[in-house]
């Protein structure tokens, strides 16, 4: 499901003196002070550093949910920073892939619906929809859970449909929000290994944000921020 890596001179993820504040009443709070960051494609980056450090917002600014107060960010030559709010959802839904602590998935929906889900956004037949559905499925390894709802399938399994879902689309980035946070340490190595697989056979671009160092260790490396700020970083 992999697309051919771009044979770009810039990195994929580009990232130059990005600021976020947030005004709240008169007080205006800014929350990445700075940025400068380069990801290549196909890195598998984990964003690292105690709680209110800006992991999720830096995170939620490459991921197109949010954008930026000031700051150059672009992905693959395009700067998203400068797109307009219709632009930016079309942008997100051919670009990226979403995977978070909590499944999101739509209980009253199987496992295979739940994958469908971004594709009813596009003009691709039902048919097309459940082949790559499918497809997505026996990547992830549960292709033979497609017709089971949420409620009876495992944390670790519907982590796994939650992959599914967000590969359906080939997107080139995967957005990974604290993905085993729920998940005990034997099932949380399983999904870890499986985004390692994603990123190294499929060439995957990969940014998480974990507070937990043995997740960390399945990146290619690892950037720590503090107060806003990227402090140091370390490649595996």
């Amino acid at each position: 499901m992999s697309r051919e890596r771009s044979a770009a001179l810039y990195p994929l993820v580009e990232i130059r003196q990005l600021t976020k504040a947030y005004v709240r009443g008169k007080q205006v709070l800014e929350v990445l002070h700075g940025i400068n960051l380069d990801i290549p494609e196909g890195d598998f980056v984990a964003l690292m550093g105690p709680s209110g450090s800006g992991k999720t917002t830096l995170l939620n600014l490459i991921g197109g949910i949010d954008s930026p107060t000031d700051g150059l960010l672009k992905i693959d030559g395009k700067r998203i920073d400068e797109l307009s709010g219709d632009e930016l959802a079309a942008w997100r839904a051919d670009t990226v892939g979403f995977i978070f602590q909590s499944y999101n998935l739509m209980p009253v929906l199987s496992a295979q619906k739940n994958v469908e889900l971004p594709l009813l956004l596009t003009d691709m037949s039902a048919a097309e929809r459940r082949h790559r559905a499918s497809v997505a499925l026996q990547l992830v390894g549960i292709a033979d859970r497609a017709g089971h709802k949420p409620n009876e399938l495992s944390g670790g399994q519907q982590q796994r449909v939650a992959i599914a879902r967000a590969l359906v689309s080939d997107p080139r980035i995967l957005i990974c929000d604290e993905p085993t946070g729920d998940l005990d340490r034997k099932t949380a190595d399983e999904v870890l290994t499986l985004l390692q697989q994603l990123n190294r056979e499929f060439g995957k671009t990969i940014v998480m944000v974990t507070h937990d160092p043995k997740a960390a260790e399945y990146a290619s490396r690892t950037v720590y921020l503090d107060k806003g700020t990227l402090v140091t970083e370390a490649v595996h």
